[in-house]
């Protein structure tokens, strides 16, 4: 049998927003206990700070697009078998500040302080 390598792996074909919406609501149902808790924060701070962003699927994982383009992505701790989940943003973000900046963070939890550190990450990335 041939093993797949991530980079031979296709991103998920783009759907409409409601179709994407149910598939990443259904992806993150499926995940154990506390990659699904974090993943429906991570999607309830999103489609309240940026809600022009599309929900869909990419590469198995959830992700929001602007125009097609992936803006930001939440990898669960068991997609890699790690001890964190990542909340990640592609180049499409606007997160610039000078020469160097963070594109994607460790998650364990989410407490209300982080909530609102991903909240104006959402909204900076949308500029």
């Amino acid at each position: 049998m041939k093993k797949t390598t991530l980079n031979q792996q296709k991103p998920d074909p783009p759907a409409d927003k409601a179709d994407g919406e149910s598939d990443v609501l259904a992806n993150i149902a499926a995940m154990p206990e506390l990659d699904r808790i974090i993943g429906e924060r991570l999607h309830a701070i999103i489609k309240a700070n940026a809600p022009a962003l599309s929900p869909r699927l990419w590469y198995g994982m959830p992700a929001y697009a602007k125009d097609g383009k992936i803006i930001c992505f939440f990898q669960s701790m068991q997609k890699f078998k790690t001890r964190y989940a990542t909340f990640g943003f592609m180049h499409e973000a606007k997160l610039d500040e000078g020469n160097m900046w963070p594109t994607a963070f460790a998650l364990k939890e989410l407490t209300a302080s982080e909530e609102a550190k991903i909240g104006t990450l959402v909204k900076k990335a949308m500029r």
